[in-house]
């Protein structure tokens, strides 16, 4: 460890540092890396008093408390820092980045092994909350806001309240941690059985077509045939693929003339809703057989992966 080493880990995680001079005197995360280091060599030769006294003074100049008993890494890098705290048996490893207000705190009243292990290489998001003696696995990233209960696996992707893995090891060259592009697992899990509901129905219709599901006349099921068929000719102006393709038709309905669409969107606050329902009302009035039709936008979510994991689904077939 050298003051060398640790300007350089400045420079090469923060794009914004300009000079040794400005990382010298304006980096507050690295100044309680130097203060961390005193007061942790004053812990380990039982001078409790005098390494909490360096903690204090360095948490009121940086705003980072570290307790002295932690163990710190190489390379270890605070980015701006308010508001971090790291417990007394917490363990980093070599090159991890933390962003402010992350806590790596305990759950027990015992003097034993109590806060988080983070091994080499994790990043760890903007208010990010790790709680208890469990591990980080090496290369992990934890996305800004979450709470983690349970051990990462290296090389995860943890994201959410409580904290839930996203994803396994990224690709080769996107190991850096993009907080505007984490996945979210709630949104896949409800995206793959909204999915397989659209399985079951497109089986059930398919069976209703052979005659196999009785209480639904000939002719309802012909007329949401057309239906669905002329729903294709809709296309979404922002995507250049048609509304049943997208997946963004969720249900037709027919009782006698009168049709049911339930229909999402690709986003809660697509600018584009009343011209698409409008669309989709005009076309399905065309069909012959249908007098009265009524759009209905559910509030359900859609992400891309649907649209290509039904792509991917209909190429196997």
């Amino acid at each position: 460890m050298s003051i060398r080493e640790d300007i350089q880990t400045v420079f090469d995680k923060d794009p914004a540092a300009r000079s040794t001079l400005e990382v010298l005197l304006c980096y507050p995360g690295l100044h309680a890396i130097w203060a961390h280091r005193i007061a942790h060599a004053l812990y380990r030769r039982r001078l409790y008093f005098l390494a909490r006294l360096v903690s204090h003074i360095s948490r009121a100049l940086t705003g980072i408390e570290i307790h002295p008993g932690a163990k710190i890494g190489r390379r270890v890098f605070i980015d701006h820092g308010s508001g971090v705290v790291i417990g007394e048996t917490a363990e980093v490893g070599d090159d991890v980045l933390i962003y402010m207000g992350v806590v790596l705190g305990g759950t027990a009243l015992e003097r034993t092994k109590r806060h988080p292990t983070i091994e080499d290489g994790v990043i760890i998001g903007s208010g990010a909350i790790v709680l208890g003696p469990i591990t980080v696995g090496r290369g992990a990233k934890i996305g800004a806001g979450s709470v983690v209960v349970h051990p990462v696996p290296p090389g995860a992707t943890v994201v959410g309240v409580p904290g839930r893995l996203a994803g396994p090891k990224c690709p080769r060259g996107q190991e850096k941690l993009d907080r505007g592009d984490l996945p979210d697992p709630m949104l896949r899990v409800i995206s793959r059985m909204l999915d397989r509901q659209n399985r079951i129905e497109e089986r059930l219709r398919a069976m209703e077509r052979a005659g196999l599901v009785p209480g639904r006349r000939q002719e309802e099921i012909e007329l949401e045939e057309r239906v669905r068929a002329a729903l294709k000719e809709v296309i979404d102006p922002e995507v250049g693929i048609d509304l049943v393709d997208l997946g963004l038709i969720r249900g037709i309905t027919v009782r006698d003339s009168s049709v049911l669409v339930e229909m999402v969107l690709t986003t809660a606050t697509c600018p584009l809703v009343d011209y698409l329902t409008d669309q989709v009302r005009r076309r399905v009035l065309e069909v012959s057989g249908v007098q009265n039709v009524e759009v209905q936008v559910l509030d359900e979510p859609w992400d891309w992966d649907r649209f290509f994991g039904e792509r991917n689904l209909f190429e196997k077939t």
